[in-house]
């Protein structure tokens, strides 16, 4: 499903370049569940966005069934992102001014034309995370937990 092949990220600074990923290679199967540790800029991040195809890789492939996402058009990539990856940033990033259930329909909105499901859908996810009780709350008014809450039930949104 996600074959990642001689993967290599570098940054470079104005002192140096630094080196997040040198050469990994990775394949993920439909169904597996996988940890990825280490230490502090290890580059534990920079390989799950580039995963997720939000930076490209210095080197290497990330083949998503077969196809490099990086070949990928703009349009196509952003509907990876979409319809394939959930994140859940170590920043939130929910929009301010939105409730908790405006906010895990926000990946649904291009998916479809139609609205009909989404509050339902975004509703029971957000049960499911012990959250009903906060539905209509900005994210202000919500401790960091419950964000966290929301930013997975957004990341689940599209499946």
């Amino acid at each position: 499903m996600l074959t990642v092949e001689h993967l290599s990220k570098v940054y470079n600074t104005r002192q140096r370049s630094v080196t997040a990923l040198d050469e990994v290679s990775i394949v993920i199967q439909e169904g597996d569940f996988l940890a990825i540790t280490g230490r502090s800029g290890s580059g534990k991040s920079t390989l799950l966005l580039s995963l997720g195809g939000l930076i490209g890789p210095t080197s290497g492939k990330v083949k998503f069934e077969g196809e490099d996402i990086y070949g990928f058009s703009s349009k196509k990539l952003a509907r990876y992102r979409n319809e394939t990856v959930g994140f859940v940033l170590q920043t939130f990033n929910l929009i301010p001014y939105l409730t908790a259930l405006e906010n895990v329909m926000v990946p649904m909105l291009p998916a479809t034309s139609s609205s009909n499901g989404r509050p339902e859908k975004a509703r029971l996810l957000l049960e499911t995370l012990d959250m009903q009780d906060r539905l209509d709350f900005l994210p202000r008014e919500l401790s960091v937990g419950q964000q966290q809450r929301v930013a997975i039930a957004r990341s689940l949104a599209n499946d």
